[in-house]
């Protein structure tokens, strides 16, 4: 996934995201974990472009274990939820995989296991997406009400009075 798309799906400023990365770079040292695209990449991807016609700096590309670095590195509370969600979702593979399978059985218990630990963590960030959306929802509302009281408040406020003229309170 690319640095703009994570720090949306996590709450924060692509800057801030990538200004967490360059604090924390030993963490994401090495492919398996992210790399910065070049220009050929990135505009073989054709993504928007900034104002002045291109963007300044190349994109970073989080691999999955990059991902999951990134989310005990950055302060939001989605990533603090995410990296709860993963650091749970560990603790659980240990717990099956300390009980080593011994027959056919066993493995295909630790499969439908595994299975059922995979499709958790995908409901939990599928869960985190919806609530960032629902949250985006209900800041957009607020706005639009806050914009409607602002402009009845305008049209109804007295005009004010020049010289002695007295006012009639109807």
């Amino acid at each position: 996934m690319l640095d703009f798309d994570l720090a949306r799906m996590y709450g924060v400023e692509t800057k801030q995201l990538k200004r967490s990365v360059r604090r924390n770079i030993k963490r994401f040292e090495g492919d398996d974990f992210m790399f910065e695209l070049t220009r050929d990449e990135f505009l073989r991807c054709n993504f928007g472009t900034s104002s002045w016609g291109g963007s300044r700096y190349m994109p970073f590309a989080f691999t999955e274990m990059g991902v999951a670095m990134l989310s005990s590195v950055l302060k939001s509370e989605t990533a603090i939820e995410i990296n709860r969600g993963i650091m749970r979702a560990f603790t659980e593979f240990r717990r099956i995989a300390t009980s080593l399978p011994k027959t056919n059985d066993d493995v295909a218990q630790l499969r439908k296991d595994f299975e059922e630990l995979k499709l958790d963590i995908e409901d939990i960030l599928k869960d985190q997406n919806d609530i960032n959306e629902m949250t985006r929802i209900h800041l957009d509302n607020l706005d639009q009400a806050f914009a409607l009281l602002q402009s009845e408040r305008k049209r109804n406020k007295p005009k004010p009075i020049i010289g002695f003229g007295i006012r009639n309170n109807k």
